[in-house]
């Protein structure tokens, strides 16, 4: 039978769009980084977005991706991801016109830090920054430009038809039967200060690079997934799960810290 479904399978991946994370993941990401923020930072947030905060926010542009404004269902999409083929590094390519995940972080990021820019036009800014640094964590989100990041690779996990995108996306995240405060708590607690002071010296492209070279490593040898898979990718999982959150809290700080005012 699966040789008569995965065909179709693999036709119908080359038209559903890919999304990072799923919203448990991001909100993971966005909770874990609420935990490290500095004071300013912290108070920029609530400046910008007001009681939502950045967990809320966190998969925001996800849920606009069903709009049908022209931004939503064509400009906006290359944002969510970055394609670094195998052997090369983020700067050894070149970015695509339209742009890519790390060109529009740095876009976003000059309307967060603006006080001149409109409140609406901030508070998007600011969602897709705590977006974006979620998405260039998930591995196949940097893609290598042969099989739109794990989407055309068909495959079951836990006998459910899926592909390899959404298995990183949601599927090993749910298999753990968490609530994304649940991640948090224990994600946190096993976070060292030397994990801290390591993990927010990288910046975008560092992220980017780690990224493809665990992509390289997660294709598997079998299009049956199962409790293997889920045990050899754990550790990966809950290492970049961490990492976001820790360096989404690391860019807001700088971030927003750059941009205030010298105390007089």
């Amino acid at each position: 039978m699966n040789r008569l479904i995965l065909p179709l399978l693999l036709a119908l991946a080359t038209v559903l769009p890919a999304h990072a994370w799923g919203k448990t993941g991001h909100r993971v990401v966005g909770a874990v980084a609420q935990t490290y923020l500095s004071q300013t930072a912290d108070s920029a947030v609530k400046d910008i977005l007001g009681p939502e905060g950045i967990t809320e926010a966190s998969d925001w542009p996800d849920h606009m991706r069903s709009s049908p404004d022209d931004f939503w269902r064509s400009e906006a999409n290359p944002y969510h991801y970055v394609t670094i083929p195998v052997g090369m590094t983020f700067a050894q390519v070149t970015p695509p016109p339209e742009g890519d995940a790390i060109t529009a972080l740095a876009r976003f990021r000059a309307i967060a830090i603006d006080p001149s820019a409109p409140l609406e036009d901030r508070q998007l800014a600011l969602r897709f920054i705590v977006h974006l640094v979620g998405d260039l964590h998930q591995p196949l989100h940097v893609g290598n430009g042969t099989d739109r990041g794990g989407n055309q690779f068909i495959c079951t996990f836990f006998e459910e038809m899926t592909n390899l995108h959404e298995v990183w996306d949601e599927l090993l995240i749910n298999y753990q039967e968490l609530s994304y405060t649940e991640w948090t708590a224990w994600l946190v607690q096993k976070i060292t200060a030397d994990q801290l002071a390591e993990w927010a010296k990288a910046r975008p492209a560092d992220w980017a690079n780690e990224s493809a070279a665990i992509r390289d490593t997660i294709y598997p040898d079998t299009q049956i997934l199962s409790w293997d898979y889920a045990y050899r990718t754990r550790p990966i999982l809950r290492q970049r799960l961490s990492q976001g959150g820790v360096r989404l809290a690391a860019y807001l700080n700088e971030m927003f810290e750059t941009a205030a005012p010298a105390a007089e």
